[in-house]
């Protein structure tokens, strides 16, 4: 929310300084962004064309003299405006000045050979407007050797305001200007508005078929109008907050909606066709908006149509058939009460961003429905002449106020702030509300341009922030006389020890949205069963997302469209099949894409990476439900996953026949089609609320690790063993042959050839052996590894590899 410090002033009489009232503003909860004190208008000064000649080499150029009212010698400028001539008086810019509107800051230079030793400036080049035609022309007792933005008033701060969602009073000049009154820094002026008699009855009739979407309208006609440029102060005040000045009936629009918070609509009343009828569009139809775009509208949208079709997108923005133009000789004020939600989401819908839309979806004022005709009414008059009509107003019923039951002590309680009951109540009534009882407990009506306040904490925050968040005194943090009790539960522990050893194996952790396309949930086991959104921000947004691997699926693809091909990526998030509990859960998964990979064991081959599998993903996957605390000895592996994993490329990892905590593998190529995405692609999820709990041991154990004193060995064996034996079986029955001494059995080959015989192949494993009692001896070890090849062969049938 933008505003100037001259606007705010309007409404609030106050002797206070720009820092104060920007220090006040933050400190009662609208927060200043930004302020722009209009500096880069200062070193424009006013100066007088002594002379202007022919340029001596360009037919189109001339070379002026001209006074900057310094007391030193004339300075010479080229200038190429058809408006240049002696006598003349308007803004000069001298070297070194930055000019906004070209985005230059001049030098001395040379044009056409003849040196120019600054600007005579036009509008456009002052962003004061979009005329370029011709420098600025002052008036002839325009001070020469002055400021030009104080003489052309454009030396007003500009401030801005962040707003949070549930403050629409704030939406408007007045109402900032009513918060800053109740903190005690002014007094609040310039807020009555007088009606303006008309004259018979409007001829255009408005009937409200959707009332659940419009509970009131407002129209008056005002006939004989002439449309033409805004006056000067009005088109200085859009330009200061960015907006163009357009004409005079938009522009009065436009001021009425960020003056008042009342967005208003204007139709030439002459291409309206009969009566007006607020209603549901129908499905398909369309409206070519003020914004130059068409819009498909759906039966969930609110329009206003006449008996041609849809004129207006009821809040959002009108259409470009019944809009003004300088041939507007009689005008159709609208001032209209729109249902928030509906608001809110055509917008979203539809992909409009508008100031009404703004205002709408948060909850204007109904009571000032009726004023803000009024206020149009008198700036029409004021502007354009014409002659009103009556106002029509249909189906507004009122405002009946909320009551809020409010004990007064709830300030200290909820707080810890002192405030007296009086000064409670006087706060909110300098902010427009109204009390009635006595004592402790009073009930209290809420202003109607309050919405946000449903309850006494609300009221509590409305006294807080008024009498002073500063008045709060800081406490220091108690402390305990015990040691602290368990802070994260398991899940949090679990959440980032699993962030922890994905990181640790290179991928990168991503955020990807909770929603995604309906398409994609289907994909990925959605289904019937998908949690769809009632009002999705997004049309590619529809669906809670059953797996958090198309989000990343979309990332790598994102990197790779960037020319980064090689990436990993991991999350660890929640997921939904349903709105049950029990059917949100919390998930580890991550996406290899390319050659992006890690052994597990650690090893970094030389030469060119292969392209990432399944055992990539498999080693992602145990490494996670590793660091999850599952007991990784006894997990087993199942060949096939999900249907969007290739099914000769995929597992499933399972503690005992009926317990899933995992799946991993490469993707279906259709999955890739169906996502629009390439290349070699592997993923994995472990459900890390799947992972069963370590039962509770008692407290007087001896510790479980031992650091031991010796030096760790690896050795490698590779076996000969049937086609059908699974890794899984060989890495376990290895690591069985002594429990004590083998930490940690890892495969690094799989290789299948003619010379091994048919349906044979080798596996590779490292076995790593850790000494606990004393350095192994070559007798040690050869035992050590006879009991490994006889219970390989015992339990698979494999044969060391010669």
């Amino acid at each position: 929310m933008k505003f100037t410090l001259s606007w705010l002033k309007d409404h609030l009489e106050t002797d206070a300084s720009l820092n104060e009232i920007v220090e006040r503003l933050t400190s009662i909860g609208l927060e200043v962004e930004h302020v722009d004190d209009r500096s880069s208008l200062k070193p424009f000064v006013i100066a007088r064309v002594l002379t202007a000649e022919q340029h001596p080499n360009a037919d189109r150029l001339r070379v002026l003299t001209v006074d900057t009212g310094d007391g030193n010698a004339p300075v010479q400028v080229v200038c190429g405006a058809p408006n240049a001539r002696a006598g003349l008086i308007g803004a000069f810019a001298a070297p070194g000045v930055y000019i906004p509107g070209i985005d230059v800051t001049l030098t001395v230079g040379k044009i056409r050979g003849v040196e120019s030793h600054g600007m005579m400036c036009s509008e456009r080049e002052l962003e004061l407007s979009e005329e370029h035609d011709g420098i600025i022309d002052l008036p002839a007792d325009a001070p020469v050797g002055t400021s030009f933005a104080a003489y052309a008033h454009l030396d007003d701060p500009v401030i801005e305001i962040n707003l949070t969602p549930n403050r629409p009073d704030a939406t408007s000049v007045y109402g900032i200007a009513r918060d800053l009154a109740a903190s005690g820094l002014g007094r609040l002026v310039g807020g009555a508005i007088m009606p303006h008699a008309g004259s018979g009855m409007c001829p255009v009739k408005v009937t409200i078929e959707a009332p659940e979407l419009c509970p009131g309208f407002a129209l008056r006609l005002v006939k004989g109008v002439k449309n033409g440029p805004s006056p000067k102060w009005l088109q200085q005040r859009l330009i200061a907050i960015g907006l163009r000045p357009i004409s005079a009936l938009v522009d009065i629009t436009n001021f009425v909606t960020f003056d008042r918070g009342r967005p208003l609509h204007v139709f030439d009343a002459n291409k309206v066709a009969g009566n007006l009828t607020v209603r549901r569009a129908r499905d398909g139809e369309k409206v070519l908006a003020l914004d130059g775009r068409e819009y498909t509208l759906t039966p969930d949208m609110c329009v206003i149509a006449d008996q041609d079709g849809v004129e207006s997108i009821a809040g959002i923005m009108g259409g470009e058939h019944s809009g003004c133009d300088e041939n507007t000789t009689d005008v159709l004020i609208e001032s209209a009460l729109w249902d928030p939600i509906s608001t809110a989401r055509t917008g979203r819908t539809l992909g409009i961003i508008s100031d009404a839309r703004y205002r709408f979806e948060r909850g204007v004022d109904p009571e000032f429905m009726v004023p803000g005709v009024e206020l149009a009414t008198k700036l029409v008059l004021d502007f354009c002449g014409g002659t009103p009509t009556e106002t029509e107003v249909v189906g507004y019923a009122g405002h009946a106020p909320k009551i809020v039951s409010f004990p007064l002590s709830e300030v200290r309680r909820l707080t810890g702030i002192e405030v007296p009951m009086e000064e409670s109540l006087d706060i909110l009534v300098r902010l427009g509300f109204k009390s009635e009882g006595a004592g402790d407990v009073v009930n209290v009506a809420v202003p109607s341009w309050r919405p946000d306040v449903d309850g006494k904490a609300d009221l509590v925050e409305e006294v807080m922030r008024i009498y002073g968040v500063d008045n709060i005194a800081p406490q220091p943090l108690g402390t305990h006389d015990a040691v602290n009790a368990k802070i994260l539960t398991v899940l949090q522990v679990r959440t980032r020890a699993a962030k922890r050893a994905l990181a640790v194996r290179g991928m990168m952790e991503a955020v990807t949205w909770s929603f995604i396309p309906a398409k994609h949930a289907e994909l990925f086991g959605g289904g019937q069963t998908a949690l769809k959104l009632a009002n999705p921000i997004a049309a590619d947004m529809s669906d809670m997302r059953p797996s958090l691997l198309p989000g990343l699926i979309a990332a790598a693809q994102r990197n790779a469209d960037k020319g980064i091909g090689d990436v990993a990526l991991f999350e660890v998030s929640g997921t939904y099949e349903g709105d049950a509990a029990d059917q949100q859960r919390r998930v580890a998964a991550g996406v290899r894409r390319g050659t992006a990979k890690l052994d597990g064991s650690g090893r970094h081959w030389a030469g060119n990476a292969g392209p990432v599998g399944v055992f990539d993903a498999k080693a992602d996957a145990i490494a996670a439900l590793e660091a999850c605390g599952a007991p990784v000895e006894r997990l087993q592996i199942e060949a096939g996953g999900p249907a969007w994993y290739h099914p000769g490329r995929s597992g499933t990892i399972k503690l005992g026949p009926k317990v899933i905590l995992g799946t991993f593998g490469e993707f279906h190529p259709k999955t890739l089609e169906e996502l629009d995405v390439s290349g070699p692609l592997c993923g994995f999820e472990v459900f890390v609320d799947a992972v069963p709990e370590p039962k509770a041991k008692p407290t007087r154990t001896k510790p479980r690790l031992e650091l031991s004193a010796f030096q760790a060995v690896k050795r490698d064996f590779a076996f000969v063993v049937d086609k059908a034996v699974e890794s899984g079986t060989l890495t376990r029955a290895a690591l069985a042959a002594d429990r004590k001494l083998i930490t940690n059995v890892s495969v690094f080959d799989v290789f299948e050839g003619a010379s091994l015989g048919a349906a044979k192949k080798s596996i590779a494993i490292e076995v790593s052996i850790q000494p606990v009692e004393k350095t192994l001896t070559d007798e040690d070890f050869e035992a050590l590894a006879k009991r490994i090849v006889e219970n390989v062969h015992k339990q698979t049938g494999g044969v060391l590899r010669g």
